[in-house]
């Protein structure tokens, strides 16, 4: 128990104060920025007042109000006025002088003060805003004086509730060294007497005078209870009152004074009574309609981010199952709770923008059906989705209806779980969804996870013209059915999904529906992962799109979607199949590491594929059959284990602009019938040829750079045809183009150079027209032609060749006019049956033959050949050599100016290797010699067999092309025309033959 003078003094105090109270609420105030606490406060401020009178505050000032020194620009939450119930929890107050009633907490609002009293509140004794300066002490009676600190010292240990001493009363304690005992009846009197210095500052007269004892220094005392609460009591004291305080007077008491303010506005108790309401571990913001973010503490812009949040989401309803309304009004809060979702959406019918917060639980069977703008949040610690689910039975479980314009909905867990699906239920349930979005509506819906067992349908369906929700970092994923239906032309954005395990596609875009998709992370569905049919349209961009068990995007039926740097792979059969006149741009996209083909085309489908990264595949690159077409430009195309692009059953797309490179096997493979124009593509280093035409396949290659390739560069065979024109085909091991077994394509004004096996090879019955082609500096012949093929070569310009220019033999025929042939290291033109029964005997009109580092024409082994209006001339070794028995037709042919350097050789003594060595092979008499028991295959010239062999036995074979063999150091004798000796091979009759493509014709 108090002391009976403390009690009186006290309630004395509280009574002459209210009248200046009253006279200072009516004369100062301060605005009050932003004030969503106050709406329901019974304790009205003086702001309230104010606006109800329009008094503004300029006026205010004007008449001498001071600014709130507590207040700063940040602060929204500045009044002028503590409240009843926070000053008389602090003790500043008396509550019916029966101190703080200790009450029951409000029930369901999470843990907060432990007490709150219950009473009348007289208005609070002075303006706890103001300093009040050091005065004077007014003179009073000692003796009262001196009564009333005796009987504060002489009264027990017991305070008030809210601490108050000898020293909150103003009056000396043991502390200040006095030890005064007072009666009661001194004590009363002491503490009821008027001291000036009690009241306010303004309202001080300007004199104040000592009413005290001057030898004992007795009197009123200025540093009063709220000197001591407001600058001694220490911080901790302070917090922990504080923390018994709901939010609502906790900013009221922030704006007693600074050091109030800087307490007030602790982190960790606004965080503490931030989770005791909301039971989110982060604080969550509202910075725009429908946006809830939250975000780590330490990465807001705010000074303090938990009252912040606090404030945003103040003006929410909650939802709690098995909440009971506490039967007391909850003091210092005002927030609406309810049971059902249905109860919060009535409160909230007439609200504008209106937001429930549904705390954790499982919510069964209440319909969900919005209208209007509304908000509904998950509440709950954690991860706030998976406490607060949403679940229905029989009808779909959330609807949004036209007018949801702007309505809302976040972390929560969406179920739609209808009995077993037999017969008699799958039809009523089969237009149900977990989801439903219907037209002429746009809500948000984000951080959600939605579920569906249901076999019908699917989890989220969007539907009808003006369907436009914004769908981002939901999880759709485990359903028994498509994840998500966008049809009959709806929209919407659908952002930063995770669409997965669904037991259908994970997304169905159809009937002219036209979604924005970014940033999904659609996988390890059972069937495909993005299927757009029946005209379906839409924008997917960055999507990642992998593990699926079909295809990751399928396209079929006049659908056109764009899609745009999404990562399409490891699917189980293919990245993209567009099919049955499905069409789309499928642009800057990642295709790589899928079971098949990384994109398909097929049944006359017509996508464009353009700027793509299509690598790694198990098996192709692109494959386009059964009448596809498509275009296919500006890709890089590599390291794939089948070809790079397959072109096949009549399909006739535009390939252009690619790069088709390292594949594992050819580069382009078109069979089959198979068309296409080919033009502007790079193909480099594949293991197997660059292109392949085969069964009757007929495209077009134009400007394309086919090079460094591990086998041939453009492959024709089995009645592959075609033209190959302006291409730039160099640096193959193989020759850079065959032709064969009845391939019968044109080449023309190509360049073919840089073979390691040949420019040209046609063999086994192969054709061809090549005209207007430079074939140059290749490691063999420029053009093989043999075997029974029958080419036609016109207007080539065949030179620098390290070899022969043209090797004709083993029967090859063919037709060579106007061709300018010249600076080969071995004959213009070679013509030899190389031991075939067949005859060779081509054809040859009107060509020029020049410069070569042999002969110009050489025709050897029983070969024939038809000679007519050529002109050969300024060859080394002669115009025309024809070796023994041969004897070609002749017309018009011009032969001038030749060197015939054989001759000249001879006829010095010198032996023929000095001017040919192992390289070239001067027509000449060819020799043996059984004495040193050489073979067929050694050869020895006459001077050698003069000087070297002189009185050996010796035979002459014929008149025909080697090298000496006893220059060349390979016979047991020295040399004596030669210095040392040079070690090389046996003598080459012909040139060496060139390396057939012995590619497996695999089936892709």
């Amino acid at each position: 128990m108090e002391s009976v003078a403390l009690v009186h003094f006290r309630h004395q105090l509280a009574l002459k104060e209210s009248a200046t109270i009253g006279e200072s609420t009516r004369q100062t105030t301060h605005r009050t920025k932003e004030n969503p606490d106050f709406d329901n406060n019974p304790d009205r401020t003086r702001m309230s007042q104010l606006k109800k009178r329009k008094i503004n505050k300029k006026k205010l000032l004007r008449k001498g109000s001071p600014p709130n020194p507590g207040n700063n620009a940040e602060d929204d939450f500045e009044v002028p006025i503590v409240p009843g119930p926070a000053l008389a929890f602090l003790g500043l107050v008396s509550g019916g002088g029966a101190g703080v009633d200790t009450g029951a907490g409000a029930g369901g609002g999470g843990a907060g003060p432990s007490s709150r009293s219950m009473h009348h509140y007289h208005p609070p004794p002075y303006h706890l805003r103001r300093k009040s300066p050091t005065h004077p002490v007014s003179s009073c009676p000692a003796n009262t004086l001196g009564a009333a600190a005796a009987s504060v010292a002489a009264s027990p240990t017991t305070a008030s509730p809210a601490g108050v001493s000898a020293a909150t009363a103003g009056l000396p304690s043991a502390a200040t060294g006095s030890m005064l005992m007072l009666s009661p009846n001194a004590a009363i009197t002491a503490a009821t007497a008027y001291c000036p210095s009690m009241l306010p500052a303004r309202k001080r007269p300007r004199r104040t005078y000592f009413t005290g004892d001057t030898s004992t220094g007795l009197g009123c005392n200025p540093f009063t209870a709220a000197h001591y609460l407001l600058y001694e009591l220490p911080d901790e004291v302070l917090l922990t009152i504080f923390s018994c305080l709901y939010e609502r007077d906790l900013c009221h008491v922030a704006q007693v004074c600074k050091r109030f303010y800087t307490i007030a506005n602790d982190n960790e108790l606004w965080k503490n009574l931030y989770q005791s309401l909301y039971e989110y571990d982060l604080p969550l913001f509202n910075p725009s309609p429908c946006k809830f973010d939250f975000v780590q503490p330490e990465d807001c812009d705010y000074e303090n981010p938990w009252k912040e949040s606090f404030k945003q989401l103040y003006h929410g309803v909650h939802v709690r199952e098995g909440y009971h309304k506490p039967l007391g009004k909850e003091c210092g809060r005002s927030v609406a709770y309810f049971e059902t979702i249905q109860a919060a959406f009535e409160f909230c019918d007439d609200v504008e923008r209106p937001l429930v917060l549904i705390h954790s639980g499982v919510y069964r069977g209440q319909l969900i059906v919005i209208e209007t703008n509304i908000a509904l949040i998950g509440a709950a610690p954690g991860n706030v989705a998976e406490n607060v689910i949403l679940e229905q039975e029989c009808d779909s479980t959330v609807m949004f209806m036209e007018g949801a314009q702007q309505a809302y909905l976040g972390y929560v867990t969406i179920k739609f779980s209808p009995p077993s699906c037999t017969d008699n239920n799958m039809q009523h349930h089969h237009k149900h969804y977990a989801l439903e979005i219907q037209e002429n509506c746009a809500p948000t819906i984000e951080h959600c996870i939605i579920r569906s067992i249901s076999h019908l349908g699917a989890a989220v369906s969007v539907s009808g013209p003006g369907a436009e929700p914004v769908i981002r970092h939901c999880e759709i994923s485990d359903c028994e059915n498509v994840g998500l239906i966008i049809t009959d032309r709806a929209q919407g954005h659908y952002e930063d999904n995770e669409i997965s395990r669904n037991a259908l596609a994970g997304i169905w875009v159809k009937n002219y529906a036209n979604p924005i998709m970014r940033r999904n992370h659609i996988h390890h569905g059972k069937d495909v992962g993005i299927f757009c049919f029946d005209g379906g349209l839409g924008y997917f961009e960055a999507n990642d799109i992998h593990n699926n068990r079909i295809a990751g995007f399928e396209v079929k039926a006049q659908a056109n979607p764009t899609v745009v740097r999404c990562e399409i792979h490891n699917g189980q059969t293919g990245g993209i199949y567009v099919h049955e006149q499905g069409m789309g741009q499928f642009i800057e996209n990642k295709i790589h590491s899928n079971k098949y083909a990384g994109v398909w085309i097929t049944s006359n489908s017509n996508p464009t594929i353009r700027r793509n990264e299509i690598y790694n595949g198990l098996q192709g690159g692109v494959y386009i059959f059964g009448e596809g077409r498509g275009l296919i430009e500006h890709n890089n195309i590599y390291g794939n284990a089948l070809a790079g692009i397959q072109i096949r059953t009549n399909s006739d797309p535009i390939v252009r602009h690619n790069k088709i490179h390292d594949g594992q096997h050819g580069g382009i493979y078109v069979h089959e019938k198979g068309q296409g124009l080919i033009e502007c593509n790079e193909v480099y280093a594949n293991t197997l040829a660059g292109v392949w035409i085969t069964t009757g396949s007929t495209p077009t290659l134009r400007r394309n750079r086919i090079h460094s390739g591990k086998q041939v560069g453009v492959y024709f065979y089995d009645n592959g045809h075609g033209l190959l024109e302006d291409n730039d085909i160099f640096n193959h091991l193989y020759s850079g183009v065959q032709i064969r077994t009845g391939s019968h394509p044109t080449i023309r004004r190509n360049k073919i150079w840089g073979g390691q096996n040949g420019g040209v090879l046609v063999y086994n019955g192969g054709l061809g027209l090549l005209e207007q082609n430079e074939i140059f500096d290749n490691a063999m012949a420029g053009v093989w032609i043999k075997t029974d093929s029958n080419p036609t070569l016109r207007r080539n310009k065949i030179y620098d060749g390290r070899e022969a220019g043209i090797c004709i033999f083993n029967g090859g025929r063919g037709l060579l006019e106007e061709n300018d042939i010249f600076r080969n290291a071995q004959a213009g033109v070679l013509i030899s049956t190389q031991s075939h029964p067949t005859q060779s005997h081509p054809n040859l009109r009107r060509n020029q033959i020049f410069d070569g580092l042999a002969a110009g024409i050489e025709i050897t082994n029983n070969a024939t050949a038809t000679l007519e209006h050529n002109q050969i001339f300024n060859n080394r070794f002669g115009g025309l050599c024809l070796a023994s028995g041969v004897n070609p037709i002749q017309r018009g042919n011009k032969i001038f100016n030749n060197h015939d350097a054989v001759e000249k050789a001879v006829s010095s003594g010198q032996c023929l290797y000095k001017i040919s060595s192992y390289t070239s092979f001067p027509m000449h008499d060819f020799y043996r010699c059984r004495t040193c028991n050489t073979t067929e295959r050694n050869a020895i010239c006459v001077n050698c067999i003069k000087t070297c062999h002189n009185g050996h036995v010796v035979e002459f074979i014929r008149h025909d092309r080697f090298f000496c063999d006893c220059g060349a150091g390979t016979l047991n004798n020295q040399c004596q025309l030669q210095g040392e000796p040079t070690q090389d091979t046996d003598t080459l009759y012909d040139s060496a033959p060139p390396i057939e493509s012995q590619s497996l014709m695999a089936e892709v």
